[in-house]
């Protein structure tokens, strides 16, 4: 099986995970800054930190 090892590889800037290189990037790679296009559009509510900017009250028993 062909993994594609040699692919660089960057963290996300809001869930900080790994993410490899796609060809549809390969013009614009070092702008790259996000996984998906959810991180992309959830960048704003994070401020990029990884962590919601509103926390979540437990539920109710």
């Amino acid at each position: 099986m062909h993994r594609k090892p040699h692919l660089p590889n960057k963290l996300c800037a809001v869930c900080g995970l790994p993410f490899a290189w796609r060809r549809k990037w390969a013009r614009d790679w070092d702008q790259v800054r996000y996984c998906s296009e959810r991180c992309r559009r959830q960048r704003a509510h994070t401020g990029g930190t990884g962590a919601p900017t509103a926390t979540l009250a437990p539920p109710r028993r």
